[in-house]
């Protein structure tokens, strides 16, 4: 079993753009929804006798309310013991029949997953146990001491990362008191309090038939796949679906914070709000970002900083859209003595790639890699299972896949220069520096 935390992917798009090739060779999305409001989506896949199973909630970090880390630490705590069963015997009921179980959260979702063979008995045991998982988990006492001593640990590791110092200060910054600042790991003074009543009273609000989306991929027809859904969540109250999260507002002005760390690189991030799933704009911004900061060594960024001037191993830029729109990002990590330097030239590339937008020949490059080898990277029902989910969660449209390659191509220069111009600032970005050597001192946030 394993418990992985959502991790921004810069090639998360990638990803989505190579199902394409796959999806459009497998029967059509089926969509319905069980007798307690949740919806399913389903691709029969009946070359190999598995079944890749998985349930998403709203139910992700944005949840947390007080207490930062509480939609990671229940995630986190299913498995511990559910039903007459405790940890040991839930692990060695899926060992035993070779079945695979994963929780975790990001900002937005809260999911549970599960590979199993489809013989039985493998497939019945899988399934009983992860239906106790979701709708019995016993949250035992002695266990969540053990797991949030475990969660500390880990978060004051996190304190000796630049990385992961300058990440939080950057969501921090550009989303201030909304739900989307905290990271989902949390914080230690959220972690520490933390009660069994809070895990209970999350499952118990967040859980629910109609707060939960189902996708299922494996070797079952739409009858099969009707009852496994049913069972899985069936047991689970309808409930309510998550409120709304609130409204993400835009940078006002730029603002810097240089955070001191003894260390002889400096990280950096820099951006602002950008864009959320379904967003008009997602194909030109994608497209675009793809050749500004996004396709590694070809990438303009890459070339000014890294090859042009040798200021970092690496620079990128992505936007990570999510319900609200998440985050636009530029990062590089460089010695202390060149960062100024790093910020400089990498604020000018993008100043000048909003003005002048790409050529045609970075644009037609662009597309042949977007769309030429991404059905090859898509290789199992696993990866499929999770765009199906994120189709669900976010509503998008069911080709949302199948045209993806066809929409990349209808992208032209024009949208991508009216797009960058529309929604990326650079007189209004958040800038974070972690670096600089312990005897330099911390500034707080402030003004350009």
């Amino acid at each position: 079993m394993s418990v992985d935390r959502f991790r921004p992917r810069l090639w998360l798009g990638a990803l989505l753009l190579c199902a394409a090739g796959l999806v459009q060779a497998t029967p059509e999305i089926q969509t319905w929804e069980t007798d307690n409001g949740a919806r399913v989506l389903f691709v029969a896949a009946p070359g190999l006798p598995m079944v890749d199973l998985r349930v998403v909630f709203d139910a992700g970090s944005a949840r947390d309310g007080a207490r930062p880390g509480l939609a990671s630490l229940t995630a986190a705590m299913l498995a511990q013991g559910a039903g007459e069963w405790d940890a040991d015997t839930i692990a060695s009921r899926l060992e035993g029949v070779g079945a695979e179980f994963g929780s975790g959260v990001d900002r937005d979702i809260f999911s549970v997953s599960l590979r199993s063979l489809t013989r039985e008995p493998a497939l019945d045991t899988a399934l009983d146990t992860l239906t106790a998982l979701l709708a019995a988990p016993r949250f035992p006492a002695v266990d969540l001491e053990r797991v949030r001593e475990n969660r500390l640990v880990a978060l004051r590791q996190q304190q000796e990362s630049p990385r992961t110092q300058a990440s939080r200060a950057f969501y921090r910054a550009i989303y201030g008191d909304h739900p989307y600042a905290e990271d989902p790991s949390g914080t230690a003074e959220g972690v520490g309090v933390i009660t069994r009543d809070d895990l209970v009273a999350f499952h118990q609000r967040y859980l629910v038939g109609a707060n939960a989306v189902v996708a299922i991929v494996g070797a079952l027809d739409r009858a099969g796949a009707e009852q496994l859904a049913e069972r899985v969540v069936g047991a689970l109250p309808r409930g309510a679906a998550a409120p709304a999260l609130p409204e993400v507002a835009a940078l006002e002005q730029a603002a810097q914070r240089h955070i001191a760390f003894p260390s002889s690189q400096t990280a950096v991030l820099a951006g602002q709000p950008g864009m959320r799933r379904g967003d008009p704009d997602y194909f030109a911004l994608y497209v675009g970002n793809h050749i500004l900061g996004g396709s590694g060594l070809v990438s303009q960024l890459m070339h000014e900083v890294r090859e042009q001037r040798g200021l970092s191993y690496s620079v990128y830029s992505y936007f990570l859209p999510l319900d609200r729109p998440g985050p636009f990002l530029m990062g590089l990590q460089t010695r202390n003595d060149q960062a100024e330097q790093a910020i400089a030239v990498m604020r000018e590339t993008l100043e000048r790639f909003i003005a002048a937008g790409p050529t045609e020949d970075e644009l037609e490059a662009a597309r042949r890699n977007i769309t030429g080898g991404f059905p090859l990277r898509i290789d199992s029902n696993g990866d499929i299972v999770q765009y199906l989910a994120m189709i669900g969660f976010y509503e998008l449209p069911l080709d949302h896949l199948a045209r993806f390659a066809e929409r990349v191509e209808a992208v032209d220069a024009a949208q991508i220069r009216d797009a960058f111009a529309r929604r990326v600032d650079p007189e209004r970005m958040v800038l974070v520096q972690v670096g600089g050597g312990a005897g330099q001192t911390a500034r707080a946030d402030e003004a350009e």
